[in-house]
C-alpha cells in the first residue's frame, strides 16, 4: 500500500499557552484535501509526536490488529502506543491542541520543529531535536555508507 501523502520539509513554530500549535500550511492542505481535516496524534518512537492522516492511521490499525494479544510484549506495546493516540483536527487558524500527556512525553517547552516524513508529520521540541540530531546526523561519507544498508 503506497501513501497518497508527501509530507516533506521542516518548519519552526511555538506552542502557545493553551497548548496549541500551528500545522504548516503545506501539511494542512494535504490533511484537509484527503481526510476532511481529521488526523491522529500519538507518541512517536523518538521523543516526538507523530501526526498521521486518518487514512494512513487506518493502515497502521490493520497492522496492529495482526499482532497476537497472547504476547505480553505486543500487549504492552499496543497499550502504550494507543493510550496516547487521539483524533484531532485543525481549528480555523490551522492550529491543533496537543494533549498534556503528549507534551510531557515529547518534552515540549515552547519552540517546536515540525518535520514532514513522507506519510506522517513529526512534532519535536526544538532542543530535543537538536540533541537527537547530534547523535544521528552523519557526515557525507557515513551517509553514503548508511544509504547502502537501508533496505525495503
Amino acid at each position: 500500500m503506497s501513501s497518497q501523502y508527501t509530507f516533506i520539509g521542516e518548519y519552526n513554530f511555538v506552542v502557545d499557552s493553551k497548548n496549541r500549535v500551528n500545522i504548516p500550511s503545506p501539511f494542512r492542505q494535504q490533511l484537509k484535501k484527503s481526510d476532511k481535516n481529521t488526523f491522529v496524534l500519538t507518541r512517536g518512537i523518538d521523543s516526538c509526536i507523530w501526526v498521521y492522516p486518518l487514512s494512513e492511521w487506518k493502515k497502521i490499525e490493520i497492522e496492529l490488529t495482526q499482532l497476537s494479544s497472547l504476547s505480553t510484549t505486543n500487549r504492552i506495546f499496543l497499550r502504550n502506543h494507543l493510550r496516547h493516540a487521539r483524533m484531532a483536527s485543525c481549528d480555523d487558524q490551522g492550529r491543533v491542541i496537543l494533549s498534556k500527556q503528549l507534551i510531557k512525553y515529547a518534552k515540549v517547552v515552547k519552540d517546536l520543529t515540525i518535520i514532514g516524513v513522507l506519510n506522517k508529520v513529526e512534532i519535536w521540541d526544538k532542543k530535543t531535536l537538536i540533541f537527537s540530531d547530534k547523535k544521528t546526523v552523519i557526515d557525507d561519507d557515513s551517509y553514503e555508507e548508511l544509504s547502502k544498508k537501508v533496505t525495503v
